[in-house]
This record gives structure tokens, C-alpha cells and sequence, in this order.
């Protein structure tokens, strides 16, 4: 991307700063009435050239990361683009940008019910509220830095993991420094507070129904924790040669949850499946050569996406375990964060490149198989005709 004599697709832009998160902003927030605020009343917002306004609610990707401190000249902020599906298009530019000064906001989770999101900065976590900006020309929406302090998450250090369980009514992070803590929300009562859960909690999600939570630390087994008890009730073992990377729970079609751990071994990534009654793996299979650098699973559970460290996309289907489509190069550097939209109607993911893509996830036609044994039945036909027209001649 970016290189050659091919412009660039219009479902991927460049949008200034290393991106480390990303999200779909839920369609409450556009369709609801969230607080309205005077553009000229925040110096540290830039509004942007993003994509003019349509009589159709508009899509919002929002997006955060930067240059962390120092003198690199580039900003920390947290962006809004808006992603038109007609057109399979993201924003030239950021619809929204807010500045966050010298702190990185390298993790994000979005609340479910579009009230807010809450970013990992270097030594504290932020709650931040949208907001609807109103100009003379258009009306769109926008972010401030809530007045709502998170006491608890106040100079705890850096957090790698956040997650909201589906109602959003609990919310989990994951310390670099290996504590991993679950509060309700947004009262931010104390439901598990965990000294050392790991070395360092790299990953962790809730299961559908919020009664389980799943955690990953650098090196050593994976925990389950029964948030009622709060208490381990599983630890998963890993092998010899494989790193726990990424985990997240789903549902399998008849209702079933299921629990996918993306890890890498020496012959690359593969997709770990574990049941949610033993607690036992029931499936592995490779899915990529290259080592993973982000995971994510679709709301209705049928698909599976991977990122590579090569910038590659690839998406599987859950239940056969088989790739569905490939996306090289979808990124010139890492892919560092992926997420399906809520009607897994497609995929939002980034990279340190400062790159933005949405993969809108097409149909795999089920009629190509039919198709070619047709084709084949006709060519057969033909040289059995030719066969025999040669075999009447004197």
C-alpha cells in the first residue's frame, strides 16, 4: 500500500499517527442524542476534511495511538473517521481528532451501549465521552475527556488489556505489571482484584454471558475465573512450543460458548479451541505461517480474523476451521488491532504504519463448486462428441 504505480483502495487511508486501537463506534451513539458541544469551545479538537454529511445515519470507526512522549513531533490522539459502506470508503481525512498531550492512549474499549470509552495511558486509565459537535454546515459526532475520575485505575501503570463484558456492566484491565482487576460499571465496585494473575496480562475477554472471564499472561498457562466466586475454575496448559497470544469467547451455533486462544508455535500461528463446561481443547489447526499480531471474532461467531507481523488479513470460518479470504498486504507494517463491526457486516484493523483499513466480509459463493463440475461435464462432452465423429469418418 501506498507504493507502486496502484493508488491506494478507498477502504484504506493514512491518518498521521501509529495506530494502536481501534473500534466501531455503536450505532446508539448516532442515532441517539448524545451531549452537544461548541467546536470553539475545544482548542485541542480538530474537526479534520472528513467525508461530507448524507441523509443516512453515517458509519463511525474510531481509532486512538500516536508518538508517545518525547520530541517525535507526533501527536498522541484519539481520531473518529467515518466509513461509508456504499462506497466501501473510509474518510480522506479524520472526521474528529483529540488531542491527549504527551500521553499514548494505547489501549481502548468502547462501552456497548455508546456511553463512552475508557483509553490506557502510560500510567492511568481515561474515561472519555462522545459528543455531538454542531457547526453552521453539518452536525457530527466528537469526543471530550470526561470529568468522571477513575480513582481505581489512577496511577496503576501501564494497562495492556481492557474489555467491557457484552452488557457492558463489568469492566476487566490487564496490568504490564501482571494485575488484573474486574469492577462494576460504572459504580467501579470491586469484583476481582488479582496480584500477579500473571507475569504480564497481555489479553483477556469476558464470556457472552459475563459469568467467566478469560486472561493471557507472557509466558506460563492461561486462567479462567468464575466472576461469581472469584476464583479460578480452569488454568489452560500450553504446549512446549507454543505462546498464548490472544483469546476471545464466542458462540457456536447451536448456542454453545466456545473459547478461540490464538497462539504461535515454531511452524506459525494456529487457532486453539477449548470447550466451556471441561475446560478441554477440542481443536488446533494452522492459519497462517507468520506469527500473529492481533485477534478478533465476529458477534455472530462465524468468523475468525487474524493480523500478521507481515501486515496480511486473514479471515476463517469458524466452523470448518478453513481460510475464507486473505487480505496481503493489507497494511505495510504490523497490524496491531482488529475488531468486527457489530453485525459482522465487516473489519476494522490498523497498524504502526498509521495506516486505517475496513474489510467489508463478502459471502463465500456456494455455487463454485456446482459451476466447475459443469464446466468439466461439458468439456468431457465435447471430446467424447469429437471422439466419436472421428471414429464415423471412412
Amino acid at each position: 500500500m501506498g507504493k507502486g504505480k496502484n493508488p491506494d483502495p478507498p477502504n484504506y487511508k493514512k491518518y498521521g499517527v501509529p495506530l494502536y486501537g481501534a473500534a466501531w463506534v455503536p450505532s446508539t451513539v448516532i442515532n441517539g442524542p448524545p451531549q452537544p458541544i461548541d467546536q470553539n469551545q475545544e482548542a485541542d479538537q480538530d474537526p479534520g476534511e472528513g467525508s461530507t454529511q448524507s441523509p443516512a445515519a453515517p458509519t463511525y470507526v474510531v481509532f486512538c495511538g500516536g508518538g508517545g512522549e518525547g520530541r517525535s513531533g507526533i501527536p498522541n490522539a484519539i481520531l473518529l473517521a467515518e466509513f461509508d459502506f456504499a462506497s466501501n470508503s473510509l474518510s480522506d481525512m479524520p472526521v474528529f481528532k483529540l488531542g491527549i498531550g504527551a500521553d499514548l492512549p494505547y489501549r481502548m474499549a468502547v462501552h456497548p451501549s455508546g456511553k463512552g470509552l475508557i483509553c490506557s495511558l502510560p500510567k492511568s486509565c481515561k474515561w472519555f465521552q462522545w459528543v455531538e459537535i454542531k457547526t453552521e454546515e453539518v452536525h457530527k459526532q466528537g469526543l471530550k475527556l470526561s470529568e468522571k475520575v477513575l480513582t481505581h485505575l489512577e496511577d496503576v501503570g501501564q494497562q495492556l488489556a481492557l474489555a467491557f463484558n457484552n452488557d457492558g456492566s463489568m469492566l476487566a484491565v490487564g496490568g504490564e505489571d501482571g494485575n488484573l482487576r474486574v469492577f462494576k460499571w460504572p459504580s467501579m465496585e470491586n469484583v476481582l482484584s488479582e496480584a500477579q494473575a500473571h507475569t504480564t496480562v497481555k489479553d483477556l475477554d469476558f464470556s457472552p454471558d459475563g459469568k467467566f472471564l478469560v486472561s493471557l499472561g507472557s509466558g506460563g498457562p492461561g486462567r479462567v475465573w468464575d466472576l461469581t466466586s472469584s476464583t479460578v475454575v480452569a488454568s489452560l496448559p500450553k504446549e512446549n512450543d507454543v505462546a498464548l497470544g490472544f483469546c476471545r469467547f464466542s458462540q457456536t451455533n447451536d448456542g454453545n460458548q466456545v473459547l478461540y486462544i490464538a497462539a504461535v508455535r515454531d511452524q506459525g500461528a494456529c487457532i486453539l479451541t477449548w470447550n466451556t463446561t471441561m475446560w478441554n481443547k477440542v481443536g488446533s489447526k494452522q492459519i497462517v505461517r507468520d506469527s500473529i499480531s492481533s485477534f478478533s471474532v465476529s458477534a455472530d461467531g462465524k468468523l475468525l480474523a487474524v493480523g500478521t507481523i507481515q501486515g496480511d488479513i486473514v479471515i476463517v470460518n469458524s466452523a470448518s476451521m478453513k481460510v475464507q479470504a486473505v487480505v496481503r498486504k493489507a497494511h505495510l507494517g504490523i497490524v496491531t488491532t482488529m475488531r468486527f463491526s457489530q453485525d459482522s457486516r465487516a473489519l476494522v484493523s490498523a497498524s504502526m504504519d498509521s495506516s486505517a483499513r475496513v474489510t467489508i466480509i463478502e459471502e463465500k459463493k456456494k455455487n463454485g463448486f456446482n459451476l466447475w463440475i459443469i464446466v468439466f461435464i461439458i468439456i468431457v462432452a465435447i471430446a467424447a462428441y469429437l471422439m466419436k465423429i472421428k471414429e464415423i469418418k471412412p
